[in-house]
């Protein structure tokens, strides 16, 4: 996966979990969360959902505005974010900016999500063939 391929299906998955919690699926309160019903206590809080929606639109419209050589850089820079997030929520506070960061399964996310992002950003951006002239001479 290059870094354009992260950018757009993170920012389509930040999207998706930005709307679904504010719309009452996966929160903004732990009772709404049918991750909970399910047996795990994640949900996500309304600072969470703009953070999540607001990164998502950044992320899809930087796949398709930001040259292929910064799409690396700001890539890089979000797997490094994802892992100090996760690291801040393993070693100091659950609440970061006014998001919660109340359980295992949130470091694991942002530990996750910060290395796939560095993974990505080590790939090159395949460039588009150069076309071959059709008619014939």
């Amino acid at each position: 996966m290059n870094p354009k391929q992260f950018l757009l299906i993170g920012g389509i998955i930040l999207v998706a979990l930005g709307v679904l919690g504010m719309v009452g699926v996966l929160g903004p309160t732990q009772d709404e969360s049918v991750l909970v019903d399910m047996g795990l206590d994640w949900w996500f809080d309304d600072a969470e959902n703009w953070a999540h929606l607001v990164l998502g639109v950044i992320a899809l419209a930087a796949a398709f505005v930001v040259p292929a050589g910064m799409q690396r850089w700001l890539v890089l820079a979000v797997g490094v974010l994802g892992i100090l997030v996760g690291l801040y929520s393993v070693l100091n506070d659950t609440v970061l900016w006014g998001a919660n960061l109340q359980n295992p399964e949130d470091t694991l996310l942002h530990l996750v999500v910060g290395a796939w992002a560095l993974a990505a950003s080590w790939k090159k951006s395949e460039a588009a063939a150069p076309m071959s002239p059709t008619m014939p001479m």
